[in-house]
């Protein structure tokens, strides 16, 4: 299952599916108060993270039946939440990490940068929870949501693609995942994903600083190497699609056979 991140929406990995090939089943969904999805009336946060992936789950695995998961971001985030679920357990035979951290993600980014991680925690949790709107599609708008998200060499398109997400996402919903991410503690919980598990992430990711992927690795209970992509931001299924499906593929290679890739 292909699950996107904060103030996307399953199009992120519109060129990742095109790298998949035709041989296996893909399915990606919409995070509840992203794309198509409504925010709905539950708390934001991992719980729900988890329930929704593994709703997602039941209804395109069958029991018996193997998926490769992959997250970016928030999605990443979900596959972590999801990892003790007992249809996670039953389906999932290896997991893709893209671009994520687990826990202290005000405190390390560096999209603002500030000389304490005092003031990058309040200015950067306050960004996160922002209820503002993000204003037209326009020049300012787009560098200010490149600069936050991309590498340096972003491939044609990605700019205007970030910014037609991100502001298609309702400010309400945005706020309160944000909420939910400037407060996520989760970095235990990465020890319960028992399945092989790759991470893949920028060196120019400014949301998610590198150091979160080297953490990630070090919790694994089954880590594959970690795959380092030069000069990408936080939006590796964009800036990179053919490094992040030639992973997926093996995985789905080594652990899943004859599976679909969900």
């Amino acid at each position: 299952m292909l699950a996107h991140g904060w103030t996307c929406d399953s199009s992120v990995w519109d060129a990742v599916v095109r790298e998949l090939g035709p041989e296996y089943r893909v399915v990606r969904y919409d995070q509840r108060g992203h794309g198509r999805s409504p925010h709905g009336s539950a708390r934001s946060g991992p719980q729900q993270l988890a329930e929704d992936l593994c709703a997602v789950l039941e209804a395109v695995v069958e029991p018996g039946g193997r998926a490769v998961v992959a997250g970016h971001s928030m999605g990443a985030m979900a596959v972590v939440s999801a990892a003790n679920c007992a249809a996670f357990r039953e389906r999932v035979v290896a997991a893709v990490l893209c671009s994520t951290g687990m826990d202290g993600l005000a405190d390390r980014a560096t999209v603002l940068p500030l000389p304490t991680v005092r003031l990058r925690r309040a200015a950067q949790s306050s960004l996160l929870r922002s209820l503002l709107p993000l204003g037209p599609v326009n020049r300012v708008s787009v560098r200010a949501l490149a600069y936050a998200t991309l590498g340096p060499s972003p491939p044609p398109g990605a700019r205007e693609h970030i910014a037609r997400m991100a502001h298609a996402c309702e400010r309400r919903g945005r706020a309160a995942w944000g909420a939910a991410l400037a407060e996520l503690s989760a970095y235990e919980a990465i020890g319960d994903l028992t399945v092989p598990t790759a991470v893949v992430h920028g060196t120019a990711d400014r949301l998610t600083p590198p150091v979160h992927a080297q953490r990630t690795v070090a919790r694994l209970s089954r880590p594959e190497p970690l795959v380092l992509v030069r000069g990408a931001g936080h939006m590796t299924p964009l800036e990179a699609p053919a490094c992040v499906a030639a992973v997926i593929n093996g995985l789905t290679d080594r652990y899943g056979k004859g599976a679909p890739v969900v």
